[in-house]
């Protein structure tokens, strides 16, 4: 089959990808057949190969559709995107990962900041740090005006009050330097109340909150300080925000591990609690865990997500729909091309601030030395390892430049590249036959929903 495209077929529907522009054509089965002879072949042999199946009239119309696709570089398209291309020249940073506590009130198992410390020693972040971090971020983002950041441990909410003398500060800095803010925060929920709720709902732009499915999956690995279950605890104190929150951003946040391989059931029974909002993703850790997901699990999980599939299609059509992270995508156009190649920014465009101030190039690399980029006084100063982040690409990682899928998940996660193959050019191949099995899944799903173009 042709590197030019992608054929499959998933609920009811064939579909073929152009690979090189993102086109996503819905097709019947004439033009499924044609698709899969038509770079080999020509009218005349397409004809002799097909004529026994479908009228000939109706085989050259055909044909003709797809000879105007490709004219249009619609289908089979060729590659054209610039391989020596300079990803973000300027240094310009528009995302920070704000880790205003390395401490945490829950112990949870898979948790890959070590329960809240990243290895170190607990602490929060002092406001001057915080302070001194966003301008940081605001003297390297350019001429950026929209700015994220994600307030995060640990557990923000331990330092919550530096969390809103940061926020005000924020928006000091916007008036002066002409920029917008977009805060997040990230919590487990235990020490949401009133008041912070009310602070929360009023100044995030988004809110992550953390919770892995039905009660038994998320108190399995979920636990608090005693070693009780979560989940009484916090179901109740993420409804009271959401209620409250209108509609503004926010989404409900899981982790599955192997112990929870039929997470299809934790992603419906979030929605069925009232979460309209649902990412619950593979946990990312070192595969020497019990929990950890490996080789053999891999084709339980891509059933789960064809599952999964099934069912968010016939909750839409039942009018309880929902929107699932994965499964989130536009056949109408694909995404813009510098993400479509570089990916997340992780270590460029984005970086995590530990409540030291020292930098690194996400908050799935913070605590480990050797991924240290420099502090928020001095700047970055291992550029060698931000132009090894920056040089991190579908055409400089292993085995993605001949991979279907390389323009949706643009190379994948690079931690979980570096924690699995200790290389972040090296992508983990358990998560890349997860993210394709995703992006079929997210494909058919908006065929189904009538959103083809």
């Amino acid at each position: 089959m042709s590197s030019k495209i992608h054929r499959f077929e998933m609920n009811n529907k064939k579909i073929v990808l152009d690979i090189n522009s993102g086109s996503v054509h819905v097709v019947d089965d004439l033009v499924w057949d044609i698709v899969s002879l038509y770079e080999d072949n020509d009218i005349e042999s397409v004809i002799d190969k097909l004529k026994d199946k479908y009228n000939e009239d109706d085989i050259k119309e055909a044909y003709s559709e797809i000879k105007i696709l490709e004219e249009n570089e619609l289908l089979f398209s060729e590659d054209k995107y610039p391989k020596d291309f300079e990803y973000n020249s300027q240094n310009v940073i528009k995302a920070m990962c704000l880790h205003v506590a390395h401490d945490c009130n829950l112990k949870c198992e898979y948790c890959f900041a070590s329960q809240g410390d990243f290895q170190g020693e607990r602490l929060l972040m002092p406001l001057e740090v915080g302070k001194k971090a966003l301008e940081f971020l605001v003297e390297n983002s350019g001429n950026r005006r929209n700015l994220e950041v994600d307030f995060f441990g640990g557990e923000p909410l331990m330092n919550f009050d530096v969390v809103k003398e940061l926020v005000y500060y924020g928006r000091e800095l916007e008036k002066k330097h002409n920029k917008n803010f977009r805060f997040t925060i990230t919590t487990n929920g235990v020490l949401l109340n009133d008041e912070n709720i009310k602070f929360i709902n009023e100044h995030m732009d988004n809110v992550v909150l953390s919770l892995d499915g039905r009660k038994e999956v998320n108190d399995n690995m979920r636990k608090t300080i005693n070693g009780g279950g979560s989940h009484d605890i916090i179901v109740p104190k993420f409804k009271k925000l959401v209620d409250e929150r209108g509609d503004k951003l926010y989404y409900v946040r899981g982790t599955f591990t192997s112990k929870n391989l039929d997470f299809s059931k934790d992603v419906l029974y979030i929605r069925d609690l009232g979460f309209d909002i649902v990412s619950v993703e593979p946990v990312v850790t070192d595969p020497k865990f019990d929990y950890a997901i490996r080789e053999e699990h891999l084709g339980i999980i891509l059933e789960e997500y064809e599952k999964l599939s099934k069912e968010y299609i016939r909750y839409h059509k039942e009018g309880k729909g929902f929107q699932f992270f994965h499964f989130m995508t536009d056949l109408n156009q694909g995404p813009c091309i510098i993400k479509r190649v570089a990916g997340c920014g992780a270590g460029s465009e984005y970086v995590a601030v530990t409540p030291e101030g020292d930098l690194y190039p996400c908050h799935q690399f913070v605590g480990e030395e050797e991924f240290k980029m420099g502090d928020i006084w001095n700047g970055i100063q291992n550029t060698e390892l931000r132009d090894k982040f920056k040089s991190a690409n579908i055409f400089t990682k292993e085995g993605c430049k001949d991979c279907w899928a390389r323009f949706y998940c643009s190379g994948g996660c690079h931690a979980n590249a570096y924690h699995n193959n200790g290389d972040i050019k090296k992508p983990d191949k358990i998560g890349c036959e997860m993210e394709k099995k995703r992006i079929e899944c997210a494909l058919s799903i908006a065929a189904n929903l009538n959103q083809e173009g």
